[in-house]
């Protein structure tokens, strides 16, 4: 279905430095990916305004390393506060902006306030910790204690998908932690960031604490990896460019999300009716374009047919449409090129054997959700991340053969494992290369407080604000003698 909505009149954004609104040098046109339609012109920021960026952010580093916890807690609790105020009008913008399901993007919405109250929460409680230093000859008369202190600026760079939340489990520690920051939010995507922006200044952070510049990638996030008053790089986007980034930042600390190709493994045991829901929100919930989505599927070979039938009847119900339509469950990928891309993938499975139980179909603007079965390891649905609206069915018959193909990859950021055994739940936990098993669950489960990264091209460090805090933190040693 179709329901064309009139977002409005067009946006003009300016850069976020210093606390102010700056023109920017360079502006450029920004439309929605769903009906092509201009909703905004964004700053391109030169190498000049990315550094008076990075100088506002250099001159609140004292302002924020000495404002106690209670003050920084207080401020973040208010942006989670504003932000409920204003839910709405947040989701309508991260519908438009990134095509979006408005009921998903809701859902991102009350994601993105507990994520800032768990960061006002953390604030309260750095974790510093005593030293008994007699434990060792040598420490006696002494007493010792570790300080968490801010590492410094944090340039912060933000993907797509989620462009309020994932800001979010950047700013959230980041602000937590006594940091001021820099922010590059994605091109397609940078209204929200400006949105919530304006919120940190109404909630009382001090101006140059929080600066949001958005352009080029070889512009903005050149400068601010390489720059040598940033000290810490948070980064959530594609191997490729997470490579890049560790390659030029030399001895800054840096947290990578990278990508995924998230598999579940479906043993014998289990009843289908009871997780078949689960799986076709995780394969395709905004258009699959999640880092954990569902990509691949791994069901022992009693099971296939009764899950492939199920999961079909579900996604031939999903309705497709405008994004701001309250009905809609799938709308349009991010780009035009994303889509020829994944068309172009499910092209080669189908050439090389694969079969297109549905979907795979292009519509208005839009890919019908797809399943393919008969899928070998080697098709780019299969080991390369899709970033889309397609799964792959897999069958096997031994749980080790089942891990082992799920490892073999060269991502590992979440799996799932739907078994009533507790042997073979173990097993996964503890054979799976991936940073997180979710057991009797898909992988797409995340709750913002939890640790959450990857090994292999899924990324170093983790994120979650406990977990976010101790990346962007460094450990200074107290030690007195007594006599």
């Amino acid at each position: 279905m179709y329901v064309k909505k009139v977002r409005g009149k067009v946006m003009r954004k300016k850069l976020f430095i210093g606390g102010e609104w700056i023109e920017a040098t360079n502006i450029q046109d920004l439309y929605s990916p769903y009906d092509g339609e201009k909703i905004a012109e964004i700053p391109f920021a030169t190498i000049q305004e990315v550094d008076s960026a990075i100088s506002a952010a250099e001159k609140t580093k004292k302002l924020m390393k000495k404002m106690p916890a209670h003050e920084r807690a207080d401020i973040l609790d208010n942006v989670s506060r504003l932000i409920g105020e204003n839910r709405e009008e947040c989701a309508r913008l991260i519908a438009t902006e990134a095509a979006k399901p408005i009921q998903t993007a809701r859902g991102e919405v009350a994601r993105t306030i507990m994520t800032y109250k768990l960061a006002s929460e953390e604030a309260r409680r750095l974790p510093n910790e005593m030293v008994n230093m007699d434990a060792a000859p040598g420490g006696e008369n002494r007493t010792a204690y570790v300080l968490r202190e801010p590492s410094g600026i944090v340039a912060a760079i933000t993907p797509f998908n989620f462009p309020m939340n994932l800001v979010a489990h950047k700013l959230g520690p980041a602000i937590a932690s006594g940091n001021p920051v820099v922010l590059k939010p994605a091109s397609q995507t940078p209204l929200s960031a400006y949105y919530i922006a304006d919120l940190f200044d109404k909630a009382g952070l001090p101006k140059g604490a929080l600066n949001v510049v958005t352009g080029a990638g070889s512009v903005v996030g050149e400068r601010l990896v390489t720059d040598d008053r940033v000290s810490v790089i948070t980064f959530t986007g594609s191997p490729e460019v997470g490579k890049d980034i560790r390659n030029k930042a030399g001895l800054k600390k840096v947290t990578l999300e990278l990508g995924s190709n998230s598999a579940v493994i479906i043993d014998k045991d289990v009843h289908i009716d009871e997780m078949v829901d689960r799986l076709i929100q995780g394969a395709f919930t905004y258009q699959g374009q999640v880092c954990i989505s569902v990509q691949r599927i791994y069901v022992h070979d009693s099971k296939k047919r009764e899950l492939v039938k199920k999961m079909k009847e579900k996604v031939d119900q999903l309705i497709l449409g405008d994004p701001m339509d309250d009905a809609t469950d799938v709308s349009a990928l991010i780009a035009p090129k994303e889509r020829d891309r994944l068309l172009s993938w499910i092209e080669e499975a189908v050439t090389k054997g694969a079969k297109i139980v549905t979907g795979g179909e292009l519509k208005g603007p839009m890919i019908t959700p797809t399943i393919l079965e008969n899928v070998d390891s080697t098709m780019k649905v299969s080991c390369e991340e899709v970033f889309g609206p397609v799964v792959t069915v897999s069958t096997f018959s031994d749980w080790s053969d089942a891990i082992d193909r799920v490892n073999d990859s060269d991502y590992g950021l979440q799996a799932g494992v739907y078994t009533e055994k507790l042997s073979h739940a173990f097993t996964a936990s503890e054979d799976l290369e991936v940073g997180g098993v979710m057991i009797n669950d898909i992988p797409t489960f995340r709750v913002d407080h939890m640790p959450y990264g990857g090994l292999k091209n899924s990324g170093t460090g983790r994120e979650g604000i406990k977990y976010a805090i101790e990346e962007m933190t460094e450990r200074k040693l107290v030690s007195f003698k007594l006599s």
